[in-house]
């Protein structure tokens, strides 16, 4: 049978695991029991140098359950890194490793789907939200606008996906050879090049704690997106600056014959 593994990146979620914890535990035991997967198969949390009671209490939970790993980083690194970092861990002892956020926003029921879709020969299946009805009006606007963007520039992206997504072994030890200093999974992934499918589900709202995104971040995080993958910014970057350039010149001639002619 197959080990999965599932790898939930925390920061700051103290009010969020103690729902969450027992809810992932419920899932992956009624998929052994089921046979889905093996006896041997394993949630990861990883803390990404949370200040708060988040560390603790996945401590704990790791005495409480005996399918719960800790990953406890020295600092806080980011949510893209700290979930690479689970994954890169989680590869040499599973099958397939999924990915998901501690604040029970992507729906966990579809976990099940996702191993039936790696059973049918996928190596990635990407979890897609079929509707943003939680999200503000400036969320909705703002996330249609990232994706027209990143379409633009290039870049490969699976609309509406975030970071629920099931990987293969050798899916994950692709990605491991990236050498992206700037970690944006979402364009990463897709260029992997193995065969995909999507699952479908409604997010939910989420019940606990603050969102990890607030505007700024967002920003800083779509531009690394943006700036990873394309050239075109630099492209359109040059082109301004030829421009710029060209105008400055022939404004210069145009003083330059009028002075000469006063």
């Amino acid at each position: 049978m197959n080990t999965l593994y599932i790898v939930v990146p925390c920061y700051k979620e103290e009010e969020v695991l103690p729902i969450t914890i027992p809810e992932f535990v419920k899932t992956l035991k009624e998929m052994m029991d089921a046979g889905d997967i093996s006896d041997n198969s394993k949630i990861v949390f990883v803390n990404d140098g949370s200040r708060d009671n988040t560390w603790p209490i996945i401590e704990k939970s790791t005495n409480d359950y005996d399918c719960i790993i800790g990953i406890n980083l020295a600092g806080n690194v980011g949510h893209q890194y700290a979930l690479t970092a689970g994954l890169i861990v989680a590869k040499d002892m599973c099958d397939i490793s999924i990915s998901i956020d501690a604040d029970l926003q992507d729906d966990e029921n579809v976990i099940e789907e996702m191993v039936d879709k790696f059973l049918e020969g996928k190596d990635i299946v990407y979890g897609v939200r079929n509707n943003r009805d939680t999200d503000s009006f400036f969320k909705r606007t703002t996330a249609l606008g990232f994706y027209k963007v990143m379409k633009m520039m290039g870049v490969k992206s699976v609309y509406n996906h975030a970071d629920f997504r099931l990987m293969s072994k050798r899916a994950v030890e692709q990605l491991g050879r990236y050498a992206e200093r700037n970690i944006f999974l979402r364009g990463m992934v897709p260029l992997i090049g193995y065969e995909t499918d999507c699952v479908y589900y409604k997010r939910a709202e989420r019940f606990a704690g603050e969102s990890k995104y607030p505007l700024k971040k967002m920003l800083s995080f779509a531009w690394d997106g943006i700036t990873s993958f394309s050239i075109k910014p630099i492209t359109l970057i040059s082109a301004l600056g030829g421009v710029i350039t060209c105008l400055s010149v022939i404004a210069a001639i145009y003083f330059l014959i009028a002075y000469a002619k006063g």
